[in-house]
């Protein structure tokens, strides 16, 4: 039982399988100068959260807690804060990677990583948001700079960054082309995409044609098979940070742009995605809640790929 100057947290000291996690007390963090202290009510679960579980990721050897976003409402607040004050509730993301530590009962981290959260969602449905859609804006806003009536494929659309990004994409207008299993595309014309497709039965770059931007989650063949699908001038931008130098060999040979990325935390672009969600343009769909205690099991479902949406962990 956590007391006020311990807490909870989902921590692992060795690689591995989900069983690796184990709930512990740790010491509750203090926020230094323009930090909040955050009393977490939900953090989701990430791809990234069971990758870097099994193989250390950007984070190398364990001891570590993961968890990149959350929502909850502010404890405390350091010296020079004057943004967010004890009581407010905010959401927000974690810096990527080496800001982890969200899968806590507390975080402390800078009030620049966290803006209001919408009043109109609750916490779990919060916590669902932040990782995925500021991956999703900055891709899809920021460097492909999407406008009404562009042709937009979106690969994995309902997983957790596709399922935001075919509804950013929508409240921009565009025109969804997007990529699941066929057992997932009712979930995907629920969402909006204007044209499903199932990855198994074909060649992606026969397939689909004149895109202006493709939004890739996938990596690897299918970077490459993406830039195919362009228009001249038309970009890839791959969420995979790291991959073949070909990516960029071939995308400059066929006469069209390719970008790796990862996301950053901005409240700047928090309160755009607010926007989105108030004007009832964006929710996240919640697959499954759990404890913080049965974090190893939002794991095990997470990686069976069969899930559609995000998972979340609550601290209560």
């Amino acid at each position: 039982m956590s007391n006020d100057t311990t807490m909870r947290a989902v921590h692992q000291d060795t690689l591995g399988e989900p069983d690796v996690l184990a709930v512990v007390d740790l010491p509750r963090p203090t926020p230094r100068t323009n930090e909040v202290l955050v009393r977490v009510e939900a953090a989701s679960v990430n791809p990234t959260d069971w990758k870097h579980r099994e193989n250390g990721g950007f984070l190398g050897t364990p001891p570590f807690v993961l968890g990149w976003d959350l929502s909850g409402v502010v404890e405390e607040v350091g010296i020079g804060v004057a943004r967010f004050s004890p009581g407010d509730e905010v959401f927000g993301m974690l810096s990527y990677p080496f800001g982890h530590g969200a899968h806590a009962e507390y975080v402390a981290a800078p009030a620049a990583w966290f803006a209001p959260k919408p009043a109109s969602l609750d916490h779990v449905q919060a916590a669902a948001l932040p990782l995925v859609s500021l991956t999703a804006w900055q891709a899809l806003v920021e460097y492909a700079d999407i406008q009404p009536g562009q042709r937009v494929l979106i690969h994995a659309a309902a997983g957790g960054v596709g399922h935001v990004a075919v509804q950013i994409a929508k409240a921009r207008g565009a025109y969804v082309i997007g990529t699941a299993s066929a057992g997932k595309h009712d979930f995907l014309r629920e969402l909006g995409v204007d044209e499903a497709i199932d990855y198994h039965d074909v060649d992606i770059a026969e397939a689909v044609s004149d895109v202006d931007a493709v939004l890739d989650t996938i990596g690897g063949q299918t970077s490459l098979d993406s830039l195919r699908t362009l228009r001249p001038g038309g970009i890839v931008v791959s969420i995979l940070p790291v991959g073949s130098g070909d990516f960029f060999r071939e995308a400059e040979e066929l006469g069209v742009r390719a970008v790796r990325m990862l996301v950053d935390s901005s409240r700047h672009d928090l309160v755009s995605i607010t926007e989105l969600v108030e004007q009832g343009a964006l929710r996240a769909t919640i697959a499954e809640v759990f404890p913080l205690e049965q974090a190893a099991e939002a794991h095990r479902r997470g990686q069976t790929g069969r899930t559609a949406g995000k998972m979340v962990l609550t601290t209560g």
